[in-house]
């Protein structure tokens, strides 16, 4: 589990393409720090497993299913990514409670600078509107934020100043590609009260 926090702004070290899958490369010193193979570290959102350590840098396997459901596949080496630890039990939850299991990917189609924030609209694709309210919690590439508006498809979200300096929110501009991770409570919710509803049919 994670919580949207991200730890540490990292950069794709290297790719190898194996067909069906990837290959990723990843530096980050302060993420691996104590990590060990099998642990679990979040990139842009989404949850990998590490698979070898060395000198501040991990490497981790990225099935198909992640390449089409995540913004992952358009990575190159020099790609700044967004990084985070697992949370620890027992620790503050900071952001709100994240999966690593993306939902699907948006694309950022405009950015409205102010004096001490910035305003980000970014589109929604089919079927997650549902689960996107306002003040409610979403995570943009693995960024824990609140939403400002919720549109049919899109939605808004205001960056500051931090956010901006340490994430790779602050480096994407329109026509970027970023992935998307509903609250996951809202969609246990409707499952609940949609078997209810089945029940109550019969």
């Amino acid at each position: 589990m994670f919580t949207g926090i991200v730890e540490e702004l990292g950069e794709v070290a290297a790719v190898e393409n194996l067909g069906d899958s990837s290959r990723f490369r990843l530096r980050g010193p302060l993420v691996t720090e104590n990590a060990k193979h099998g642990d679990s570290i979040a990139v842009n959102g989404v949850c990998l497993t590490v698979v070898d350590l060395s000198d501040g840098e991990f490497t981790a396997d990225v099935m198909a299913e992640t390449l089409n459901r995540s913004s992952l596949g358009a990575l190159v080496p020099g790609s700044r990514v967004n990084l985070e630890r697992p949370t620890a039990v027992g620790g503050r939850l900071g952001g709100h409670i994240v999966q690593g299991h993306v939902d699907g990917t948006g694309t950022i189609v405009g950015r409205e600078p102010s004096e001490h924030w910035e305003v980000v609209t970014v589109s929604l694709p089919a079927g997650l509107s549902r689960y996107v309210v306002e003040k409610g919690s979403i995570t943009v590439d693995g960024v824990s934020l609140t939403v400002v508006e919720a549109g049919a498809e899109h939605f808004t979200i205001s960056l500051i100043p931090t956010t901006l300096a340490l994430t790779t929110l602050g480096l994407k501009g329109p026509g970027d590609p970023v992935n998307l991770e509903v609250d996951v409570i809202a969609k246990y919710v409707e499952r609940m009260l949609g078997d209810r509803a089945g029940e109550s049919s019969r």
